[in-house]
């Protein structure tokens, strides 16, 4: 079955009112994260960790209540408050948090929660401290797998399947993130 969301859509984002508001952003996202930086090696490996975990990703929608289970699964401590960036993860002294902003919307919220989370499963060091901050590096390899992890967390391949993007736009889905799905369904099939 043909998906809803044509793969060819997010290419022209400037003919759709919501997304041309955000054509910067979604550019950014496609050129940087798409072409290279993800490679079929690294989606296989990001591929089969998180298909150990079955939790059901990029098969059906996960919610706040999945990503808090997969916290307390793996002993990560979760704070909510009003913070200068979007979310980071961070260990110390072999404990493992995530910070996010309390002020933002739900749909925003729960990507930079399962983008944390991607920071957790992918880039946590064995040993030592770490600290991993929502897009402040920039997008580099590590933040374009947890932005992976993230979208399709949100918005797997079925939802894409049944509903078109103007659709998840109206059903609150900032056009960014749908943007940056789309592109994450042509580049690598997920």
């Amino acid at each position: 079955m043909r998906s809803r969301c044509s793969t060819a859509f997010y290419r022209d984002i400037s003919t759709h009112p919501f997304l041309a508001s955000q054509r910067a952003l979604v550019a950014s996202i496609i050129r940087l994260c798409i072409p290279g930086t993800l490679r079929i090696s690294n989606m296989r490996f990001l591929t089969d960790k998180i298909e150990s975990l079955k939790i059901g990703w990029n098969e059906r929608p996960l919610t706040a209540e999945d990503f808090h289970r997969l916290c307390r699964r793996f002993r990560i401590n979760v704070v909510e408050m009003p913070i200068s960036v979007r979310g980071f993860y961070y260990r110390v002294k072999g404990r493992d948090h995530i910070a996010v902003d309390s002020r933002l919307g739900e749909v925003e919220k729960l990507a930079v929660m399962f983008h944390e989370l991607g920071h957790f499963l992918f880039h946590a060091p064995e040993t030592g401290a770490t600290a991993s901050f929502h897009h402040v590096a920039g997008l580099t390899r590590e933040e374009c797998e947890a932005d992976t992890f993230a979208l399709c967390a949100l918005l797997p391949r079925s939802t894409l399947a049944d509903r078109s993007p103007d659709e998840l736009i109206e059903e609150g889905y900032p056009p960014a993130i749908v943007g940056a799905r789309l592109a994450i369904l042509e580049k690598h099939s997920l």
